[in-house]
């Protein structure tokens, strides 16, 4: 049995068709089931419906064969113990470095409120810049208006909830989309298996036809 581990959200959203496409039809619908573990039309392949930053972990921990979730949560775990194969172009957004509109120059040591911690530190380090970097969990926009920061560190699609709040994009950090994540062991000791199901799900990810041959 494979288990592919799956984030929840909008990833699951996105990633329900394109697996049916590659011939791994859901045997029900994450967003109306309580179950965490779903059957799919493949016998030896299931479901486990995740919270997003969970997925590398259970994967790198082989407690899951293969993971979907976006490229923020992987480069956020920095992981070893997984590969990560596929690019599947769905949930696109942005990581991005955003402020004020009219700020002034920022201090020595900015306030940077954001959840991605050690992206951002990373970030900051490679300008030779040591922020103070504060933890939020939400409401990121709020956080310069409110005096907690200079800056945000966060995800945005169109930018529309960051103009609303006052807020422009200073840089981009990274393009942000689902990834296909492969546990390095299971890729060893069921190569054949897992080399097939990967290759299913590219296939289908790229629109070619015969996505679930």
């Amino acid at each position: 049995m494979l288990t592919v581990a799956l984030s929840k959200g909008r990833i699951c959203d996105e990633a329900t068709p394109l697996l049916a496409r590659a011939g791994i039809v859901l045997g029900e619908d994450p967003a109306g089931s309580r179950r965490l573990c779903i059957a799919t039309s493949l016998e030896d392949v299931r479901i486990l419906v995740l919270r997003a930053q969970d997925v590398p972990t259970f994967v790198e921990h082989g407690a899951a064969d293969l993971g979907i979730t976006g490229k923020d949560v992987l480069l956020e775990h920095c992981g070893a113990g997984l590969y990560e194969p596929l690019d599947l172009g769905i949930a696109r957004c942005r990581l991005v470095l955003a402020a004020v509109a009219d700020a002034k120059p920022a201090r020595p040591r900015p306030r940077v409120a954001t959840k991605y911690v050690e992206t951002t530190r990373r970030f900051f380090s490679g300008k030779g810049i040591q922020a103070e970097i504060i933890r939020l969990y939400g409401s990121m926009e709020i956080a310069p208006a409110a005096g907690l920061a200079d800056c945000i560190v966060d995800l945005v699609e169109t930018g529309a909830t960051l103009a609303a709040n006052g807020l422009v994009v200073r840089e981009e950090i990274a393009a942000i989309s689902a990834r296909l994540i492969v546990n390095k062991a299971a890729m060893k000791l069921s190569h054949r298996r897992v080399s097939s199901l990967v290759e299913r799900i590219g296939r289908a990810a790229a629109g070619e036809e015969g996505g679930c041959t």
